[in-house]
């Protein structure tokens, strides 16, 4: 609802959606910004007795799930602010003892989440305790007795367990840069995970099943993963990093069957859950492998997913409508190439194409309308500071973005005069007055003024 309210409705956002962030505080945070369950039957918690491995998991999922992707669309504000609060909060209540110190939970899901939270955080914040927190984990799972294919007999390879495989890798890009000493220390468990995954966790498609046991090579669960996009991740990121061509190619194996054997497929028993994280992971990864028919696909599993909306709206009545709506939008951005428009209006549409440096918009409007064209930037470096565009959970994929210190042409078509605008103007959007129909623009960057 915040994400939509972003880009569609800001007076609601800073209503609406300011006091119910407001309410929440209020209502939930229950062992100091910790949240717990509220319930409005009761007016109080849910539960008569704090429980704090619930509260544990629990605020690990809303700043997972939750507040990161907002501030990646957001950057800083009340809803980042209730971010680190809780994340600071989880770590004085990490009562679970190593020799590597105090950790959070024994859960890897958790664990997995706070490596994926804490590696971006650490960058946007250039705080020394989020990398501290970061590696006390990767040294438990990395180092120690509690590897990820090593040491267990079932690993879940989708989501509620897989989190810890593309945490752990979120980590080893982030001690790639932060500290060369613990990647050599690090580089061959990562390596010895992601390759026994390769060997025992994928079926002939390239897909990943969603119960293995590593150790043995037995298939526990065979459905096939929603969430083999959230695996792929950590592998193209080490692809990045080290340049191992089979994680590379194991992300094109697996866009590559999408569109032949995964059209209308029953991702999690036909939930629309299941459709958004597989779209979701998919248009993150085709934003690095541009893999013929993998668009098509796109395409239509949309198309699925949107038709188990009812007419009131609801799609299925839980907390997981939410990764609808997100999919929804990332979908839009990816249609439009990250452009959005200020004030939205439901009539007035916009999409985009690129050619090379080149964005071919179209804006089309049933009546006049006067605005700004708001262009997308890199915002994995401005907003999180990340040295590099990782694939990430929950991110939001990166298109058309402006680049700093650049000049932009902009051309409408039909032979009016081009208009130079400097990156700083531009990323405050370009002021349009349209009438009816559709009209047509041209955007691209004068390499001469890097």
């Amino acid at each position: 609802m915040v994400l939509t309210a972003a880009i569609t409705d800001s007076v609601l956002l800073n209503g609406t959606m300011m006091r119910m962030l407001e309410s929440e505080q209020k209502l939930t945070s229950r062992v100091g910004h910790l949240p717990d369950t509220y319930n409005f039957l009761k007016s109080g918690y849910d539960s008569d007795k704090i429980v704090m491995e619930d509260i544990i998991f629990g605020s690990s999922e809303y700043i997972k799930d939750g507040l990161l992707p907002l501030t990646e669309w957001l950057g800083e504000s009340s809803w980042s602010d209730r971010m680190i609060d809780i994340l600071d909060d989880i770590w004085a209540h990490a009562e679970i003892g190593t020799t590597f110190g105090k950790i959070p939970s024994e859960n890897v899901e958790v664990n997995g989440e706070m490596l994926q939270v804490l590696s971006r955080i650490y960058f946007m914040t250039d705080e020394a305790k989020y990398l501290e927190w970061a590696i006390r984990l990767g040294d438990y799972y990395l180092l120690g007795d509690h590897h990820p294919t090593r040491d267990v007999s079932s690993l879940r390879l989708r989501d509620h367990g897989c989190e810890i495989v593309s945490g752990l890798c979120e980590l080893y890009a982030v001690v790639s840069s932060a500290d060369a000493e613990k990647k050599v220390a690090y580089q061959p468990h990562i390596f010895e995970m992601l390759e026994k995954i390769l060997e025992v966790g994928r079926n002939e498609d390239g897909l990943f099943y969603d119960v293995v046991n590593p150790q043995t090579g037995e298939i526990i669960n065979s459905r096939v993963a929603d969430n083999f996009g959230y695996n792929l991740n950590g592998f193209y990121t080490v692809y990045l990093l080290d340049s191992i061509v089979a994680y590379r190619e194991a992300v094109i194996k697996a866009l590559m069957n999408l569109n032949m054997h995964y059209r209308d497929f029953d991702w999690e028993n036909g939930s629309a859950d299941g459709y958004a994280d597989a779209i979701e992971g998919t248009l993150n990864l085709y934003n690095r492998e541009n893999v013929n028919d993998v668009e098509e696909w796109l395409d239509s599993e949309i198309q699925v997913m949107w038709s188990k909306q009812q007419e009131d709206g609801i799609i299925e009545g839980w907390h997981g409508d939410g990764n609808f709506a997100r999919t929804t939008i990332m979908y839009c951005l990816w249609k439009s190439k990250g452009l959005t428009l200020k004030p939205w209006r439901a009539d007035v549409a916009v999409a985009a194409e690129m050619d090379g440096d080149t964005l071919w918009i179209a804006v089309k409007a049933d009546s006049s309308w006067k605005g700004r064209l708001i262009f997308d930037q890199l915002r994995h470096s401005t907003i999180l500071n990340l040295p590099f565009d990782w694939p990430r959970i929950n991110q939001f994929t990166e298109w058309f973005t402006i680049q700093t210190g650049r000049e932009y042409q902009v051309q409408k078509m039909g032979g009016e005069r081009l208009q130079n605008i400097y990156s700083g103007r531009l990323s405050d959007g370009l002021p349009l007055e349209i009438g009816e129909g559709v009209h047509y623009f041209r955007v691209y960057s004068d390499p001469g003024t890097d």
